[in-house]
């Protein structure tokens, strides 16, 4: 059987749920972090597979846009997760739900949270992840 492309009016459907995916990914990475009490960095390589896995299966084709929307999802898991779970440690510490911890964190703070919570392993897992996200995406 030949592969088809998505029709014109089925393009929006992948960014879509490539956006739905990311942030419920994202909110396990947080939840297992804060059971685990660490940053789980190789999530961040799940999150990659998952993104991949997520536009291959929403029918984008295959190229150089399917690979850069993975890599940028990526990011997206791996930024949002870092910041959700610094804000959620804090907001713990303060009485604070973590949606309004969150909010309330400054991006000078959260920077100095992550630099000490972040070991090089850890920025080894999130470059690692960028480069499977590309790869698998491709």
């Amino acid at each position: 059987m030949p592969a088809t492309s998505p029709t014109p009016r089925a393009r929006w459907l992948a960014p879509l749920l490539l956006l739905l995916g990311s942030v419920f990914f994202t909110l396990i990475w947080i939840m297992l972090a804060l059971y685990l009490e660490r940053p789980c960095t190789w999530m961040a390589v799940l999150g990659a597979i998952d993104a991949a896995l997520i536009l291959r299966f929403a029918g984008m084709p295959a190229g150089w846009a399917r690979a850069t929307w993975a890599v940028l999802a990526t990011a997206l898991m791996i930024a949002l997760a870092n910041w959700g779970i610094a804000a959620t440690q804090m907001g713990m510490s303060m009485g604070l739900n973590p949606l309004d911890s969150a909010m309330k964190l400054g991006m000078g703070h959260a920077w100095t949270l992550l630099g000490l919570a972040n070991h090089t392993i850890d920025l080894v897992w999130m470059g690692v992840a960028l480069v499977v996200a590309a790869i698998a995406a491709r």
